[in-house]
Order: C-alpha cells, then sequence, then structure tokens
C-alpha cells in the first residue's frame, strides 16, 4: 500500500564506517554455527512518513507494516508488528557483560525468560521519523547513547553490536561505555519472545529466477545487485521500472528491510554468499532519507553490517525488493 501522509523531521545521527575489504570471512570457531534465531512475525516500517523527492518510490511511498505498540501497565510494550514483549524503559549504562547477566536475571511482569536482544530485534524498534533519540515514543526516554545487543563482532570479541539514539547500528569497542572506563552511554534493554525459526532453519530460498525469499521476513529479493553505481535517486528510479521474475512490483528497500540482509555473523560481506553470490563488501542504498536531511539517505555496509548514511549524491550499490507479508 503507498502512503501519502507526512509530519516533522528532526536530525538523527549514525555510526561511521569501517575500512574497506573483499572476500567472505569465515566464522571463527567461537562463533561458527552461532545463528540467531527468528523471533519476529513481521519487520516494521521506519516510521518515516515525510516525502523528499518528488520521484516514486521512496520510503515514505510505501506503507506495509505500519509501527503499532501496546503498553502493557506492568512496565513492558508489546510490538504488534513483530510480537516481541520489550522492556518500556531501558535498565540504564552497564557494560556490555552486565547487561548481559542484568537482561537474563531480569524478573518483570511477571516473566523471568528475558534477554539481551539480537541486533536486528532491536533495530526494529528504531523510528527513521523521530528526533534524536530515533526511538518508538513508546519507549521511555533515557539519556542513552546506544543500546547494546547480545552479538559480538565477528572475529573480535573486544566488539559488540548496538544501535545507537541517532538511528543506526554498528558493532563498537565494549570499553567505549562510562562504566568501562569509556565516554558513552550504552544501556541495555532486555526483550523475549518466542523463536519462529531456529537457528540452522532454512532463511532462504532460491526461486530460480534471479530471485531470492527470505523465509523469515517474506521479503523477495533480487538475487544479483541491479546496479553497481547509482545515486539515490537512479536507485530510486532503477528499482521502481524494474520487471524481473514476472513481477514488476519491486521496489528499494526501506533501511529496516535492507539491514534484515545483513548478518553480524559473517564480514566482507555481512551476506550469505550462497544464495546471493558476488556481493560486495559495499555501500547499498536504502529509500530512507536521514530526517530532516534531505540530502541525505541510510545506507548499509555490508563490509562490516555498519547502518549510516550517505549523500545522495554518492555512487552506491542497489539491490530491490518486493513482499514483505507477515508470517
Amino acid at each position: 500500500m503507498r502512503r501519502t501522509a507526512a509530519v516533522t523531521l528532526a536530525l538523527v545521527v549514525g555510526f561511521g564506517l569501517d575500512g574497506a575489504a573483499s572476500g567472505q570471512t569465515p566464522l571463527p570457531p567461537s562463533q561458527a554455527g552461532h545463528v540467531a534465531p527468528w523471533t519476529m512475525k513481521a519487520i516494521p516500517d521506519t516510521g518515516q512518513t515525510k516525502h523528499y523527492t518528488e520521484t516514486p518510490g521512496e520510503d515514505s511511498y510505501y506503507s506495509i507494516h505500519p509501527p503499532s505498540y501496546k503498553e502493557n501497565g506492568d512496565g513492558t510494550v508489546t510490538d504488534l508488528v513483530t510480537g516481541l514483549q520489550w522492556q518500556q524503559a531501558d535498565g540504564g549504562e552497564k557494560p556490555w557483560e552486565v547487561s548481559v547477566g542484568y537482561c537474563k536475571a531480569l524478573d518483570l511482569a511477571g516473566k523471568t525468560d528475558w534477554r539481551l536482544p539480537y541486533v536486528q530485534e532491536l533495530f526494529t524498534i528504531l523510528n527513521h521519523e523521530s528526533g534524536f533519540p530515533a526511538l518508538a515514543s513508546v519507549f521511555t526516554k533515557s539519556n542513552a547513547q546506544y543500546w547494546w545487543a547480545a552479538e559480538e563482532r565477528v572475529g573480535n570479541p573486544e566488539y559488540a553490536w548496538a544501535t545507537n539514539a541517532g538511528g543506526g547500528a554498528g558493532a563498537h569497542p565494549k570499553k567505549e561505555t562510562v562504566s568501562s572506563g569509556g565516554d558513552k552511554r550504552y544501556h541495555a534493554r532486555c526483550v523475549r519472545g518466542s523463536e519462529l525459526i531456529k537457528p540452522g532453519g532454512a532463511q532462504y530460498t532460491d526461486g530460480g529466477d534471479g530471485t531470492v525469499t527470505d523465509n523469515r521476513t517474506g521479503l523477495v529479493w533480487q538475487k544479483v545487485e541491479g546496479l553497481p553505481a547509482a545515486t539515490w535517486e537512479e536507485a530510486l528510479v532503477y528499482a521502481e521500472g524494474l520487471s524481473l521474475a514476472g513481477h514488476d512490483d519491486w521496489r528499494l528497500p526501506n533501511i529496516k528491510e535492507l539491514e534484515s540482509l545483513s548478518t553480524p555473523y559473517a564480514v566482507k560481506p555481512t551476506i550469505d554468499t550462497e544464495f546471493f553470490p558476488g556481493t560486495p563488501s559495499a555501500l547499498f542504498w536504502a529509500s530512507t532519507s536521514l530526517a530532516g536531511h534531505g540530502d541525505k539517505a541510510w545506507t548499509v555496509s555490508f563490509n562490516f553490517g555498519v547502518v549510516s548514511y550517505n549523500p545522495k549524491t554518492d555512487k552506491l550499490h542497489v539491490r530491490a525488493v518486493r513482499g514483505g507479508t507477515a508470517r
């Protein structure tokens, strides 16, 4: 469904990028096979409704799974799109290791199966229409700059994944947080939810027609990148005009959809190269603009999986998507 509503945007900030490299790095023995289960019924939209271009296909052009939450009145919030139950107020600033234990020991709303969220879960509660923090308004505001995720970075356990209050995501040194001697505020927010696809389950299906279906999200992806060097506007035009596998409803993915294609369990590139061969360790465009900054749009670097943003005039890579029906 195409969306036409618009609201006011405010400034958000993202992560910087790591250096470039090529050739996918295998998982170290400590993480081999440790792929997170899938717990979400669908990926929520980003919340962005403001238009930044007259060119069809930007994030605000589509409404697929609008964000929807229920306040439970017991210190928790249920995401009605993903099905996950969240701690409404985060647990404050903590080292990563303490955050893991804090969530494991949490007794809240009569439940004791809380845990530190996987980064793809944590990314879904960001709102790319909101001001700082870029977080769904149903959650209690804090002074957090980052929120820890459960995963350590492949090959470097001194780093752990986090989302940030500007709307980005990436792996950061664990010692950056204040209580570990750093100068940044990393907080813990706990989650609970059931496994829908267990680790090792069939994540992708190759359609044999130039497409790959993500069995977790229902999204159907272009198997091989569409354009290796395009501005953001060119990427929108290309995806909207694509006819592939008997379908012409292709589009440029929003930033939450694009981030779901990146895995924290591989680097260089951060994607399953069995199903997406030849994917470069490079930046790919999302259809989501940086709130309040019409000259920039969100990107995912498939080098280390960093979610950040770039000027829309940059020449980046493009992969189209369609679908997204809830499980």
